[in-house]
């Protein structure tokens, strides 16, 4: 990996990107290597030795326990992590505080906070519906009040660790929009607490048949008169949309890191088999064609790479950086299916094999295509933010307004 000339990388930073690099190789590489597969899961023990190097509270202030890093070291540290496994790297945004720590009161922080950093308050987050993916502003999932309770009702959908995480971030509609410019108003966050393994009262759920992003299972939930306590409100009712879309620019910044981890784990492990690998009597790596196909690969994670510093110094100055995250992820998630597919080539039919972990690296690398608003929705953001929005996506907003209205009408 290469050093950056921009004053990015101070000493500390590469401390704690090697650190983490020599843990994923130890720890981390071993065990997918050996456990990944529909059935997998991400083992107590190795989730214990992240909580004792503190992966599960980077960004979580000192004073609560955590290590009062930020979006920067908390990236470097997910890049290596998904060299090995990007399961183990998705985990460790379970912790932080999730999407909810900003808005949470500080009564809340000194609560669940160190149970946080320690891994033993984990999130899973319940955002997406079936009928809805990226545009969470038309989420139909329903919180009524009822004396000191709320009453959730509706359907989520691709909600992984629902079962095993200790508390679910769940957003549903409280109220309805006024306007078709204002579709994201009503929406409340909600804490919900839980036992590992199980579902809270009035909740069900039903694992999604996944062809990679093992290691843990992902969930349709089911809401059924589901009652938690009216202090579970997360931030002020009706604006947690923007809760969201803040969450989204870090969550962005994170699936780069991803990205770029699992394209980087691809090309080591292509270089190190065209050393090894001969043909016509003599190793693959000697032909133009690889060695081209290598120099490329490599230029584009660097590219990549450095793009996703930048991002990240930003959001750590504070400055809301919604184009250039989306450009981050989107560029850094098509380059991360680009080289894995190459990788997967220069191995020939091995890579198309269980053997090696270049199979994993590719399935899920196009993966990150698509969580976290797809390589479409990306471009859609990035040329609104620079041509202004355009009349057809005034109308579909006005159609998906419309669309809410008849689900109102229905549910009346």
């Amino acid at each position: 990996m290469s050093e950056d000339g921009l004053g990015y990388m101070t000493e500390e930073r590469r401390m704690i990107r090697d650190a983490a690099r020599d843990f994923t190789i130890r720890q981390v590489l071993p065990v997918a290597n050996q456990l990944d597969g529909p059935d997998a899961e991400i083992p107590m023990a190795l989730r214990q030795k992240m909580a004792g190097m503190g992966y599960f509270g980077i960004m979580i202030p000192e004073q609560y326990g955590g290590m009062g890093l930020g979006y920067f070291e908390y990236c470097l540290i997910c890049e290596q992590l998904a060299r090995g496994w990007m399961s183990v790297a998705s985990i460790v945004a379970r912790g932080q505080g999730g999407w909810i720590k900003s808005a949470m009161s500080e009564e809340m922080k000194a609560k669940y906070l160190p149970r946080v950093a320690r891994g033993e308050f984990l999130n899973a987050s319940a955002l997406s519906e079936p009928d809805t993916g990226s545009d969470l502003a038309s989420i139909s999932c329903r919180a009524v009040r009822e004396g000191d309770e709320w009453v959730l009702t509706g359907n989520k959908y691709w909600c992984t660790f629902a079962d095993g995480a200790d508390y679910l971030s769940l957003f549903a509609r409280t109220s309805a929009p006024a306007s078709a410019g204002q579709r994201g108003e009503g929406i409340s966050c909600f804490l919900i607490e839980k036992e590992r393994g199980s579902f809270p009262k009035g909740m069900t759920g039903a694992p999604i048949p996944k062809i990679g992003y093992f290691g843990w299972k992902t969930f349709e939930l089911a809401l059924d008169g589901v009652r938690v306590p009216a202090d579970c409100l997360i931030g002020a009712q009706g604006k947690a949309f923007l809760l969201m879309a803040k969450g989204l620019e870090g969550a962005r910044a994170h699936t780069a890191a991803r990205a770029i981890g699992l394209a980087q784990g691809a090309l080591e492990d292509a270089i190190a088999y065209a050393g090894e690998r001969k043909q016509f009597g003599m190793p693959i790596a000697e032909y133009q064609a690889i060695r081209f196909k290598i120099a490329t690969m490599a230029t584009e994670i660097e590219a990549a790479r450095q793009l996703l510093y930048y991002v990240c110094g930003e959001i750590d100055r504070g400055r809301r950086c919604d184009r250039e995250a989306s450009m981050a992820k989107y560029f850094a998630s098509e380059m991360a299916e680009r080289v894995t597919s190459q990788a997967l080539q220069i191995f020939g039919g091995a890579g198309y094999t269980k053997l090696f972990a270049v199979e994993r690296y590719w399935r899920d690398a196009r993966l990150t295509k698509i969580f976290e608003g797809t390589s479409e929705i990306q471009q859609r953001i990035i040329a609104t933010s620079l041509l202004g929005k355009s009349e057809v996506e005034a109308m579909i907003a006005a159609r998906a307004f419309d669309t809410q209205a008849a689900r109102r009408g229905a549910l009346a």
